[in-house]
């Protein structure tokens, strides 16, 4: 059964991206560049960090960009 997003921070969607095996490549204003090389395919994800909370749609573009599904995703932040 497929869950909401969840209402995470910024930072809470970091730590699960580096617990996916991301690693902070950069940043630049107000995006962190996250990148993971394995396994292929090579993956760069930015992460907006100028608010308090991301809006549910770009928690959206990012798993997809990430590759990750919302259970994948739920898991990693437990």
């Amino acid at each position: 059964m497929s869950r909401k997003l969840p209402v995470v921070s910024p930072e809470q969607c970091v730590r699960a991206l580096e617990k996916a095996g991301f690693q902070i490549s950069r940043q630049r204003g107000s995006h962190i560049q996250m990148r993971r090389d394995e396994p292929p395919p090579a993956r760069t994800v930015p992460v907006p960090v100028g608010k308090k909370t991301l809006p549910r749609g770009t928690l959206g573009s990012i798993l997809r960009l990430a590759g990750l599904t919302r259970e994948e995703f739920i898991a990693l932040l437990d």
